[in-house]
């Protein structure tokens, strides 16, 4: 993990490094311990991670994922005010996104073996689809719901499985062989409580995508362009922040270049 976040600067490194020679990440699994992965921050106090690490890859992304936060939290809290020292959900998930998406590039690098990197195409592409796409799917459901609620249009379990099913088959396109089921999906949804949360996911994901190809394109300001992202904490609308990484999410390049991406591995992975 460390290897692979090496872009971000030594500073940066040697501060990852504290978290556990400190203690201040929790990996083991014991009696009682919660399940799940968190960082918890507490102004004026370090970084607080808790998950449990199982010795596989999903683990080492977990570990690295949430690390991003800690580290989102150790910048934005020891640069900026109690006030603004908390960010927003809006580009939270890019600092823990970034390093899953350096972490997936440095595997790839480092893969020798062709079964490995086919495991490692395959774990990028199920990443895109999870949190890019479907997360997109998710909020569409979202949005078409809400509007009708506001048009007075009445809403029901069979409305919303309609809905849903007509979606996922928009989605998917004609070639997947889904159970009828499937229809139930936005019932299983939590996020769906708190409304025009799921977009974020999809958002932060494609700033990431952008931000970690400067990083490691040799961008000579792209290092310390994040940085100062990570220290913006809420200082200034998220929108604006990440322009300071150099993202806009204002205009389409940010979803393009994703999608661009996406469009490679596919295709390695169909040539595979």
């Amino acid at each position: 993990m460390i290897a692979s976040l090496a872009p971000l600067g030594e500073e940066y490194i040697e501060t990852l490094k504290s978290f556990k020679d400190k203690r201040y990440i929790d990996v083991r699994e014991t009696p009682g311990k919660r399940s799940g992965a968190y960082n918890f921050g507490v102004y004026g106090v370090h970084s607080f991670i808790l998950l449990n690490h199982h010795d596989d890859l999903n683990s080492l992304f977990t570990l690295t994922h949430e690390c991003g936060h800690g580290m989102h939290t150790h910048y934005s809290h020891g640069y900026q005010p109690r006030i603004s020292a908390h960010y927003s959900i809006f580009v939270a998930e890019v600092a823990s996104t970034v390093n899953e998406v350096l972490l997936i590039h440095y595997l790839l690098k480092e893969a020798k073996e062709t079964n490995v990197r086919n495991h490692l195409v395959n774990h990028f592409i199920e990443k895109f689809k999870g949190t890019f796409f479907t997360q997109i799917m998710f909020a569409e459901f979202e949005k078409i719901t809400h509007e009708m609620a506001e048009q007075g249009k009445p809403l029901n379990a069979q409305v919303f499985s309609e809905i849903y099913e007509k979606l996922f088959k928009e989605y998917n396109g004609d070639s997947l062989v889904f159970d009828e089921e499937v229809k139930y999906g936005w019932a299983r949804i939590p996020h769906f409580y708190r409304p025009f949360y799921v977009y974020k996911y999809a958002t932060g994901f494609a700033s990431a995508i952008q931000i970690a190809d400067k990083l490691l394109s040799g961008d000579p300001n792209a290092q310390k362009n994040y940085i100062e992202f990570l220290k913006g904490g809420s200082s200034d609308y998220p929108l604006n922040l990440l322009k300071k990484a150099g993202v806009d999410l204002t205009t389409p390049e940010p979803i393009e270049s994703a999608l661009k991406q996406f469009t490679q591995l596919v295709e390695e992975f169909s040539a595979l």
